[in-house]
């Protein structure tokens, strides 16, 4: 049962919102002021706290400030209640970090219909992922779906990229994140010889470009289409109001992206240890899970020779060798120009083999 605490100096709203929840399927505790709701808050960890601003001793802001500076209790979802509903108010609590305001008096359904709401996203928002990109665009994707964040890409007009078109340079200010609307994007590094080594693909429903934003650095790649692709820009300000608006999209986001810092590590010993053969299987793998998500039999993956020699990091030639060995053992077969993987168990063999050895 979901325990919500209640702090509220009025002994008749109090004991009316503890009816109310304990009716919905709630275990209500309650506090008569702001001091023993701290204490509350602190022993009895609530999923969701409903504090009443106006209160002697200790206010509702004040029971916020010293909850959030708390560890143990710094993410519980956290609604005010007020008899004002002046725009400055609303405005301190937010800023504060309050999810959610009422104003008194209310219906009991908007409260109980606030308490749904917010204990959805908090679920949400708990949810592991994986630390990928992956992982991260299907965070951005609930996030969007329970924070009514559809205004990030929704009624922005996509532009229009022809195949190789680059979308932004290495070395170039970050204002947007990008979205890919149709097609793919790959992102690309560039070594002092001038190397390619492409580091991510992005297809539709992908965000992209995020990272430099957030740390506000210059993009330290480029992202170039990989077929004609439509890409929306969404501005950072728009960007920003996901990140910072929320703080517990903030600590998600954080704790994600400093996940991908293993992630490129990872990548980094891949192309440091493993073999061509281990990682074209590596790199084939990949482009399937972006381009055949669902995993049909016979898929044609459309990729460029050089496309692929530039995910492995090493010369095209020798990646024309490792296609053609794998197809002498009836691993792929080629179409066309198109590869068709036929075997991908035994790509996620050839894969692991390093590490099993």
């Amino acid at each position: 049962m979901r325990k919500i605490l209640i702090i509220e100096d009025n002994n008749e709203i109090r004991e009316n919102i503890a009816e109310i929840l304990e009716l919905d399927g709630y275990e209500p505790l309650e506090a008569a002021n702001g001091k023993e709701g701290v204490q509350i808050a602190v022993d009895q960890h609530p999923d969701l706290i409903i504090c009443d601003i106006m209160m002697p001793e200790l206010d509702g802001y004040g029971v916020l400030h010293i909850l959030a500076k708390k560890e143990q209790t710094a993410n519980i979802p956290f609604i005010f209640l007020t008899a004002k509903a002046e725009k400055t108010d609303i405005r301190k609590g937010m800023n504060l970090g309050a999810d959610d305001y009422l104003t008194k008096p209310f219906e009991d359904t908007e409260l109980l219909d606030a308490i749904q709401i917010r204990l959805k996203k908090t679920e949400a928002l708990k949810k592991e992922y994986n630390s990928s990109a992956d992982g991260l665009n299907q965070f951005i994707k609930d996030v969007k779906d329970f924070h009514d964040l559809s205004h990030l890409h929704e009624n922005k007009k996509p532009r229009y990229y022809k195949k190789k078109h680059d979308i932004y340079r290495e070395g170039e200010y970050a204002n947007y994140v990008y979205f890919v609307a149709s097609g793919k994007v790959k992102s690309i590094r560039t070594n002092e010889d001038g190397k390619e080594l492409i580091t991510s693909i992005y297809t539709a429903g992908e965000f992209f470009g995020y990272e430099a934003l957030l740390e506000n650095i210059e993009h330290p790649d480029s992202a170039e289409t990989m077929e004609e692709s439509e890409v929306i820009q969404i501005p950072k300000e728009e960007f920003f109001d996901l990140v910072y608006s929320n703080r517990e999209v903030s600590r998600k986001f954080i704790e994600l992206l400093s996940n991908k810092v293993s992630e490129k590590e990872e990548k980094l010993l891949h192309l440091a240890y493993n073999s061509v053969r281990q990682r074209t299987a590596e790199a084939l793998l990949t482009i399937s899970e972006k381009f055949n998500p669902e995993q049909k039999a016979n898929f044609e993956l459309s990729v460029s020779r050089d496309d692929l020699a530039n995910m492995v990091g090493t010369a095209t030639e020798s990646v024309i060798r490792v296609i053609s060995d794998l197809k002498d053992e009836d691993i792929v077969e080629t179409r066309s120009g198109k590869i068709v993987i036929k075997d991908p168990d035994k790509l996620v063999q050839i894969q692991k083999w390093h590490f099993a050895r």
